[in-house]
């Protein structure tokens, strides 16, 4: 078999988290298949997460912003245009990690021998059985565990566990530079928001936490976020509560860039969101608060051994991360501002418990 495979695609139309968990399966497609040239299928603006990957010989970005408000004539010619360069690549073997109907589309059209997929919610692809093997994708597991299970299906046992992300040299003497000109040695960062809102803490208690960092753990907080108007927001009220003053770089930074700064930090403190799986895939220690969001299948992933976390209230420590979780994900809206009721039931002091323990 492994002779037979030398062109793989993986497909997976989601968020920057979910492709970039997507990368535990690349050494091991690797380790099986030494001599494969491994191509990925993705939504454009997820590319930044892995289009540094040496393991990646090529990305089909789709551009949903671009093609989503065409007139439907147009669309689907922009649609057929997309699949058609993708398809004629004469894959072998094929992995869609979701249920969408464009990767299940591009599956059934492949000619590829091996076609290994999620079962698509669209009854219409039930009738033209468009892989060899389903995978279950309603087990309760980690979503890394999850894409492992893809391999399982060829009777491949995983040989590595790891997750990555990689930045470019002018990303990281960029970062350098500004570290030095700011005089910043030892620091962490505080990535406060998640494009899903209600997975943020309330901006008073990481105004707390972050004046308790830089007063008695000797370490500048360092603020990230994305250049949207909310996350902005966000970020700036927390600076403004702040009796100290962290560094808030929100908006200013590429994702790659972000990936450097994260590389350099002691840890990174925040909320379920893509750089926190940047963070643990570059091995740095991840303080994750995780009251909106499954720790079971979302929390931070311990490269090299597998280690599952319970779907459970409370503190988890898994090798070197550290999660706060809460099972109660009810939506309330305060102030016309949508929250999780986990998230809110998170204290301070809960997180400086944790805390002290690093110093």
């Amino acid at each position: 078999m492994k002779n037979s495979i030398n062109n793989i695609l993986i497909i997976i139309y989601r968020n920057i988290g979910d492709v970039l968990l997507s990368t535990i399966l690349l050494e091991n497609l690797k380790h099986y298949f030494p001599n494969s040239k491994i191509d990925y299928a993705i939504n454009k603006e997820c590319k930044d997460g892995i289009k540094n990957n040496p393991f990646i010989n090529k990305i089909y970005a789709y551009d949903r912003k671009k093609i989503k408000p065409l007139p439907f004539l147009k669309r689907f010619q922009e649609e057929i245009k997309y699949i058609k360069q993708i398809i004629k690549n004469n894959y072998d073997l094929i992995f869609n990690l979701t249920e969408g109907d464009r990767g299940t589309f591009i599956s059934l059209l492949s000619s590829a021998k091996i076609k290994i997929g999620v079962e698509s919610r669209n009854i219409l692809f039930k009738v033209f059985k468009p892989y060899n093997y389903f995978i279950n994708d309603k087990i309760s597991q980690h979503t890394a565990i999850k894409y492992l299970s893809f391999l399982n299906a060829m009777n491949l046992k995983p040989a590595k566990f790891n997750i990555n992300f990689f930045f470019d040299d002018k990303s990281n003497k960029k970062i350098e530079n500004l570290l030095k000109n700011k005089n910043i040695t030892n620091f962490i960062v505080v990535h406060p928001v998640s494009r899903w809102m209600f997975k943020s803490w309330e901006s008073e208690k990481f105004a707390k936490t972050i004046d308790y960092i830089q007063r008695n753990m000797n370490l500048k907080v360092i603020i990230t976020g994305s250049p949207s108007k909310k996350e902005l927001k966000k970020c700036n009220d927390i600076v403004s509560l702040c009796k100290t003053s962290p560094l808030n770089l929100a908006g200013k930074l590429t994702l790659i860039e972000l990936g450097a700064l994260i590389s350099k930090a002691k840890f990174y403190f925040g909320v379920d969101t893509a750089p926190m799986h940047m963070a643990a895939a570059l091995n740095i220690p991840v303080i994750a608060l995780m009251g909106g969001s499954n720790v079971k299948i979302w929390g931070p992933w311990n490269n090299g051994k597998i280690l599952t976390y319970e779907f459970i209230d409370g503190v988890q420590k898994k090798g070197i991360h550290t999660v706060i979780s809460r099972t109660n994900h009810t939506i309330f809206y305060e102030n016309g501002i949508k929250k999780s009721k986990g998230m809110s039931d998170i204290t301070t002091k809960e997180v400086i418990e944790i805390l002290k323990e690093l110093k």
